[in-house]
């Protein structure tokens, strides 16, 4: 499988190549995935008959996991090249499942630090989007910004093999996914960095179990998941033993970049209802586009998403390049969050009422831009990290940034 972080000689050729897909991906989202949102929000068997219409519609056209390995069955465009358009399939939350890349951090992951007999299993399947993966990191009662006081455990049994016992929430997709990749400490006491590893856990072990959804400012999709003494097989394991933290930090920078695209895709598509709206309504002074204080929330969300473009590119560039992308990451993660907040809350004030009902996209675009302040890393975690490391490089010497 081809390294996201090392793009090749035929970058240049496949950017080109993505730029044209990125044409046919907006097409595709905005003509056949916008229409069917509201079957898709709504879950159920209406749900899965959506995505499975889509599913097969993007594989007819040649869309079907583009930012995959081809020999796995995807698109084999690198990381660089699927940038191009990965802003496209994420302005709708269900097109990267509707078009098959939701699985790439996955599966990055497992072909990188899986066993063989696992990568065998497991990838093909994911690619064909025959399974369903999730990841869970964050525990009740436990910081999420501190994962070194994860409490799961992992205890090593006789045959090689782990029990696993412990709680986890805000766990994406738990309730729909077959495999799950845990945290835990397989040793060591909580506080310690050290003893933490990864482990892949099938959800239908006995033992597994969600113990609830938890809506995020009403929008479902989050979970809490209990492990009770969970049997995962040896070679489940990812990467060895006490790795957790690096490999996690590497899957959050990866994540956090992917991402910080598919919000940008979104605030692109907050930005063009909101000018739409503009130009096509009336107010009690006549057009809306002729009014000062609404030309100025154009100019600030247009401001907005022009400045923090670049600094998701700039993060993408140095993934790709397999370069140290920490600061990069963090600047980008806090402003796309913070951009997508600003101009999806400038397009429900344009909007009027009409922007707090179910017949725009834009509640949820905001919802979605407010719990990325918060998710993944909370803003002040990232402006910590960030301003730490800056300050240690002009000699400055202090605590190490927190989180993985």
């Amino acid at each position: 499988m081809e390294d996201p972080r090392t793009d090749g000689a035929g970058s240049a050729r496949q950017e080109a190549q993505a730029a044209a897909l990125g044409e046919r991906v907006d097409r595709f989202v905005r003509d056949r995935v916008f229409p069917r949102e509201a079957a898709l929000d709504g879950g159920g068997a209406e749900a899965a008959e959506a995505l499975a219409s889509l599913r097969a519609e993007a594989r007819a056209e040649g869309l079907w996991a583009l930012p995959l390995p081809a020999e796995l069955g995807g698109g084999g465009l690198s990381f660089a090249a699927y940038a191009e358009l990965a802003e496209a399939e994420g302005a709708s939350d269900h097109g990267p499942a509707a078009l098959g890349s939701a699985p790439l951090l996955d599966v990055t992951m497992l072909a990188r630090y899986g066993r063989p007999g696992v990568r065998e299993a497991y990838l093909k399947r994911l690619v064909a989007g025959e399974l369903r993966t999730c990841y869970a990191m964050t525990e009740p009662g436990v910081p999420g910004t501190d994962p070194s006081r994860t409490a799961t455990r992992a205890e090593r049994q006789p045959d090689g093999g782990w029990l696993v016992t412990g709680r986890k929430w805000f766990t994406s997709g738990a309730a729909g996914a077959d495999l799950v990749t845990v945290m835990a400490r397989t040793s060591g006491a909580a506080g310690d960095r050290e003893g933490l590893s990864l482990l892949l856990v099938p959800t239908g072990s006995a033992g597994f179990r969600v113990v609830r959804e938890l809506p995020v400012l009403g929008t479902p999709g989050q979970y809490e998941i209990a492990l009770d003494g969970v049997r995962v097989p040896a070679d489940h394991l990812l990467g060895e033993p006490g790795e957790a933290l690096a490999i996690a930090g590497e899957r959050l920078r990866f994540g956090r970049t992917l991402r910080c695209l598919r919000w940008l895709g979104q605030a692109q598509r907050a930005f063009d209802l909101m000018c739409e709206r503009a130009a096509t309504h009336d107010g009690s002074r006549g057009p809306l586009a002729d009014q000062q204080l609404v030309q100025a929330h154009v100019f600030d969300a247009l401001l907005a998403l022009r400045t923090t473009r670049p600094l998701v590119r700039e993060a993408v560039a140095l993934i790709a390049a397999g370069r140290d992308a920490r600061t990069e990451v963090g600047l980008a993660k806090v402003a796309a969050a913070r951009m997508l907040q600003q101009v999806a809350d400038s397009a429900i004030q344009i909007h009027g009422a009409a922007g707090l009902g179910p017949d725009t996209p834009l509640p949820a675009l905001f919802r979605t831009g407010r719990a990325a302040r918060v998710l993944d890393g909370p803003d002040e975690l990232h402006i910590t990290s960030v301003a730490r490391r800056v300050l240690r490089a002009h000699g400055r010497t202090g605590p190490p940034a927190p989180g993985p």
